[in-house]
């Protein structure tokens, strides 16, 4: 991830006229951690861990939104394998469960809370297992590992559409309401004048190499409330996002 966000690097750094780091956190918690403390000026969250860093680090602000498709939105798809056990939702009850990072929208908290509307609690339901990368529960899930699970509905058309995932062996169970795309944040503490250069330089972006690597067509303006949706998918699962 490091060397293809090289072009990444060269943009900020030319349109900042400062030097630029690129780090790649182990996980989100690593991240939201980073942030709460100082170490990290600039940071691309998942939507649910952003709002997890939100409430331990409220001075940070959301300033753009990715566009994929013409939308600031995506889905969350709940896959099963073609051959196992669940044909529905309603199938999961007392079936194993993958979901991706414990701090990912798409991969754990839409779907979590997708199955709580239909009445599946997890590890009262169903059993939860975790396995942190959205590509590794659809292999799983492909191969008959885990018999469903759920990721970002765009990373798994990526997945099939580089032909890295069978569709074959899978079959779609349940789609997401629309969640908010991945926001990009800076630091409360930053200068305002900073802060509004880095908000035109990446709502400005228009380069396809660079936006490639964040899977979109551009950057369109943010902010905190549009990220309201992820607080009530936590009200509805009875979590406290400040203790996760």
């Amino acid at each position: 991830m490091i060397q293809n966000a090289q072009p990444l690097k060269a943009y900020l750094e030319a349109s900042l006229k400062k030097q630029v780091e690129i780090i790649v956190t182990t996980d989100y918690s690593s991240m939201i951690e980073a942030m709460r403390f100082g170490r990290i000026e600039v940071a691309y969250f998942g939507p649910l861990s952003y709002v997890l860093a939100k409430s331990k680090a409220t001075e940070i602000e959301a300033f753009a939104v990715g566009v994929e498709k013409g939308q600031p939105n995506y889905k969350s798809i709940i896959i099963a394998n073609v051959d196992g056990p669940v044909k529905s939702i309603q199938d999961v009850k007392g079936q194993p469960f993958a979901f991706g990072d414990q701090a990912s929208t798409s991969s754990h908290l839409a779907p979590r809370a997708l199955l709580a509307k239909s009445g599946l609690i997890d590890d009262t339901d169903y059993k939860v297992v975790h396995l942190g990368q959205h590509d590794a529960v659809a292999r799983s899930v492909a191969a008959g590992q885990v018999p469903v699970g759920a990721l970002s509905e765009s990373i798994f058309r990526s997945l099939v559409s580089s032909k890295k995932l069978d569709e074959t062996k899978l079959r779609t169970i349940a789609l997401s309401d629309p969640i908010p795309n991945y926001p990009m944040t800076l630091q409360g503490f930053l200068a305002p004048e900073l802060k509004q250069v880095i908000r035109s330089v990446f709502l400005e972006l228009k380069d396809p190499a660079i936006l490639k690597l964040f899977r979109i067509e551009g950057f369109a303006p943010a902010t905190d409330k549009d990220y309201n949706v992820l607080r009530e998918m936590a009200t509805v699962l009875n979590l406290n996002l400040a203790k996760l």
